[in-house]
C-alpha cells in the first residue's frame, strides 16, 4: 500500500500542475520574506543565534543577513529566526504555520550551496509549500490547537521536501527527508512573545536544509511515520483522528485555491481580523478613541490562545497582545514597524487603553461549524452608541489580497526599517526572482550591512 509520504513526493515532484500565477505569487512571497529577513536581522532573536552559531564558524557559500557567509545549514538558522523576528512574515493557514518564513531561508542557503537559479529555487518553494499543505491537512486544526507551532512542526517537514527537490533527489529520497524531518519537529506555542518564537522558524529551516542533505546521504526513517502507530498522527494530532485525505493529480496547486496570507500588519496573525474591523469601523463613523467606552472582540479558540499579553512589557510581547494592536488601531490608521520597539509599547496613551479592551473566545460549536469562523467586534461609544461587525478573512488573504503598491511598499518599509533603503535596481531584483540565472543578487541584497548593526 502507498503510504501518505510516498502519495505526498509523488505530488510534490510532478503530480501537480503549477500555472504561471502560482509561480508569479510564489516569486512575491520570495520578496516578502526576504525584505522581512533584512527587517528582522537586528532584533535579540536574531542576534542571539548569529553569535552563537559564528562563533568559530567558517564561512560558506550562503549569504547570511547582514554581512558574512557560512554553511547552508547555519545560513538557514540565522536566516530563518531573521525572517520571523518581526512576525510579519506571511501566513499558511493550510500547514497552520509561517510557511515562507522556513522555506526561502533553507531553499535559498541550499540554493547558494548547490548552483541554484531563480527558476529552481521557485519551483522548490512550491513543492514544499504543497508538502506543508498536505501535511499539515492531516492533522488540522486540533495539532496547532493543542499548542503544536506549526512553523517548527509542519513547515520544517514541509519545508524538507523542498530541499529534497532542490537537490534533485528522487522520489525515495524526497520521503526520506520528510521521514526524517518528521522526527526534527518540534516547537511549542507557549513560547510566544519570547525570542524563542522566531528561533523556531530558524531551527526549522536548518533542520530541512539538514534533513534532506541527510536524505542524499543515504539516511532514512519509516515512510510510514505520518499514519503509523507512534507517528505524527498518533501522537501530534490533539486528540483528533488524523486523516490525509489527499488531492487527486488534476487538482490545482495550493498557492492558487487557499492561498498565502502576506502581512499587512507587523504582529501576530491573530489580531489582524480585529484590528481591520476596528480600523473600518473608525473610518466609516468617525470616532476617536476618546469616544470608546468598551471595546469586545471574540475570537476563535487557537486565536485567543496566542494572545497572551493583555499588559505587554516588550515589543515581543506587544506583537502577541490583542490589547495593544487594538490602540494602535483606535488611535492611528497605520500599524508600523516604529509601534512595536520597547520605547514604542510604553507610551501612555496607548496604555490608558487597555481597560478598555476586552477578548472572549468563540463557543466551540460556532467555531466548528464554519470552515472559516468570523471573528467579531463591539465598540460601545460613550454617547451611547453600539457598532458591529463580523471579519472571516483579514486584509492579505486570497479573499482580499495586497495589490502590488501595497506589496512594494511593505518591502521599501522593510528595508528602511534596516536602514538600508532599497533603490529601483534592488526592487527589479525582487520582482524577477524566477528569472535571475543564479541567487547571487538576493545573497548580495541579504548581505548589505545595516548603518547600526553591531553584527558586522
Amino acid at each position: 500500500m502507498t503510504t501518505v509520504l510516498e502519495k505526498i513526493a509523488a505530488r510534490v515532484a510532478g503530480g501537480v500542475t503549477v500555472t504561471a500565477a502560482d509561480r508569479q505569487a510564489a516569486g512575491h512571497a520570495i520578496a516578502d520574506t526576504l525584505a522581512c529577513m533584512v527587517a528582522g536581522q537586528d532584533d535579540i532573536a536574531a542576534h542571539g543565534v548569529r553569535q552563537a552559531l559564528q562563533a568559530g564558524q567558517q564561512p560558506g557559500p550562503a549569504d547570511l543577513v547582514g554581512g558574512g557567509s557560512a554553511p547552508a545549514a547555519i545560513a538557514a538558522m540565522v536566516n530563518g529566526t531573521a525572517s520571523h523576528a518581526l512576525d510579519f512574515d506571511d501566513n499558511f493557514g493550510p500547514g497552520m504555520s509561517h510557511a515562507s518564513a522556513v522555506l526561502v531561508p533553507a531553499l535559498l542557503a541550499l540554493g547558494q550551496s548547490t548552483g541554484a537559479g531563480g527558476s529552481d529555487l521557485v519551483s522548490a518553494y512550491l513543492a514544499g509549500l504543497e508538502a506543508q499543505a498536505l501535511v499539515g491537512g492531516g492533522v488540522a486544526p486540533e495539532h496547532y490547537v493543542a499548542g503544536w507551532h506549526g512553523t517548527s512542526t509542519i513547515g520544517c517537514i514541509g519545508s524538507a521536501a523542498g530541499c529534497a527537490v532542490l537537490l534533485r533527489l528522487d522520489r525515495a529520497g524526497i520521503v526520506n527527508a520528510m521521514s526524517l524531518a518528521v522526527s526534527m519537529a518540534s516547537g511549542m506555542k507557549g513560547q510566544f512573545g519570547t525570542p524563542a518564537k522566531p528561533f523556531h522558524a530558524g531551527l526549522a529551516a536548518r533542520n530541512a536544509v539538514e534533513a534532506a542533505q541527510f536524505a542524499a546521504a543515504g539516511l532514512y526513517g519509516r515512510d510510514d511515520i505520518l499514519e503509523r502507530a507512534q507517528g505524527l498522527g498518533s501522537l501530534m494530532s490533539g486528540g483528533q483522528d488524523a486523516e490525509w485525505i489527499l488531492p487527486g493529480d488534476d487538482q490545482p496547486h495550493v498557492i492558487g485555491t487557499a492561498g498565502l496570507s502576506p502581512k499587512i500588519h507587523p504582529c501576530c496573525g491573530s489580531t489582524h481580523n480585529a484590528v481591520d474591523m476596528v480600523l473600518a469601523l473608525r473610518k466609516k463613523h468617525g470616532f476617536t478613541a476618546g469616544d470608546v467606552a468598551e471595546v469586545a472582540l471574540t475570537v476563535a479558540r487557537a486565536n485567543y490562545r496566542n494572545l497572551a499579553y493583555p499588559e505587554p512589557q516588550t515589543a515581543m510581547e506587544a506583537r502577541f497582545s490583542m490589547q495593544y494592536c487594538v490602540a494602535l488601531a483606535l488611535t492611528q490608521d497605520i500599524l508600523s514597524l516604529a509601534d512595536f520597539t520597547p520605547e514604542a509599547v510604553m507610551r501612555p496613551h496607548l496604555r490608558a487603553l487597555f481597560g478598555r479592551i476586552s477578548m472572549d473566545v468563540m463557543p466551540l460549536e460556532t467555531e466548528l461549524a464554519q470552515a472559516r469562523p468570523a471573528h467579531r467586534a463591539r465598540i460601545r461609544l460613550r454617547d451611547g452608541r453600539e457598532l458591529t461587525a463580523e471579519l472571516a478573512h483579514a486584509r492579505g488573504t486570497l479573499a482580499d489580497p495586497m495589490d502590488d503598491a501595497a506589496r512594494r511598499a511593505k518591502i521599501r518599509d522593510c528595508f528602511d526599517f534596516a536602514g538600508l533603503p532599497l533603490d529601483d535596481r534592488g526592487l527589479r531584483i525582487l520582482e524577477q526572482v524566477d528569472e535571475l540565472p543564479d541567487l547571487s543578487p538576493l545573497g548580495a541584497l541579504i548581505a548589505r550591512c545595516p548603518p547600526r548593526s553591531i553584527a558586522c
